[in-house]
């Protein structure tokens, strides 16, 4: 049930990543807003990557994260959508046993975290929304259009 409900959540969830992937200036990616914050860039790098690892944890229970450079936005944008309708396939066809089993989370070569693959894959979906709503704060300022995301924004109506 808590699987299930996780699919309904990431299945409304993605196609928002999209749009709100889509809408950042390509030619802007290196904005951020403070010099100690990072860019459009390695956000929304991150959250495709992250997106990426969860598909590891929920097939393998095992990921390492690893630094590697950003592609074009465009890549950014496919690899964060190939890599969500993974996401979906792979955790659709688990069962309890393997979504409460434990998944590795290796950082540097060491392991950081030990902990269910649904917890992790919990976490990571809330810390994605988190770094699209920095995305969304950088839309503007970098001279883009927000789109609406769980109602109108100012820039879109509908």
């Amino acid at each position: 049930m808590e699987r299930q409900f996780y699919l309904e959540r990431w299945n409304a969830e993605t196609p928002t990543f999209v749009k709100v992937l889509k809408a950042l200036p390509a030619d802007k990616l290196s904005y951020k807003p403070h010099e100690r914050s990072s860019s459009a860039e390695q956000i929304a790098w991150m959250i495709a990557r992250e997106t990426r690892s969860c598909v590891e944890v929920a097939r393998d229970h095992r990921t390492e994260w690893k630094e590697a450079p950003a592609p074009p936005l465009a890549g950014i944008v496919k690899e964060f959508e190939e890599a969500a309708k993974e996401l979906t396939d792979v955790v659709a066809k688990m069962d309890d046993a393997s979504w409460k089993k434990p998944a590795e989370f290796y950082y540097q070569g060491k392991m950081v975290s030990n902990q269910p693959a649904s917890q992790f894959i919990w976490m990571c979906l809330f810390d994605a929304v988190h770094h699209r709503g920095q995305l969304t704060a950088y839309l503007r300022p970098m001279g883009g259009k927000v789109p609406a995301i769980y109602g109108p924004s100012a820039d879109e109506k509908g």
